[in-house]
């Protein structure tokens, strides 16, 4: 989950690969996957769909044990906002949902009104400010 990602895990970060515009995404669902290499695009074994991927750097060590890369993998679920508006998503989002447009290289991203489903406050519109939650 998202909330579990420090951002130690992520600081051999390259790059974020997006295989779609994340333009009109709400959010996104993150995870750690552990894969065999630094930056080839990985296999992707669950429902749904993924959408981006993270490339790491040269130097970025595989686990001794394994032989294998944690890597960042951002994907969607059938049910979700985008494919669902009316669904259990609607409003609120899953507990490893980000907003796409904070995530960057070494930077694990934040949840927003946007990626909550939720309108901004009155006050807030009012005042012209977007905060992170």
């Amino acid at each position: 989950m998202s909330s579990l990602i420090a951002e130690d895990e992520i600081s051999q970060e390259a790059e974020l690969v997006w295989l779609e515009n994340i333009t009109d995404l709400d959010y996104v669902r993150q995870s750690l996957d552990r894969l065999p290499t630094r930056r080839a695009k990985p296999a992707y074994h669950r429902g749904g769909r993924m959408v981006g991927y993270a490339e790491l750097g040269l130097k970025a060590k595989a686990s001794r044990t394994s032989g294998t890369f944690r890597r960042r993998v951002f994907w969607l679920l059938p049910h979700d906002r985008d494919s669902d508006p009316e669904g259990v998503y609607a409003t609120g989002a899953p507990a490893e949902a980000i907003d796409p447009r904070t995530l960057s290289p070494r930077s694990k991203g934040s949840k927003t009104e946007r990626s909550e489903g939720g309108p901004p406050s009155k006050a807030m519109l009012e005042l012209g400010i977007s905060l992170p939650l």
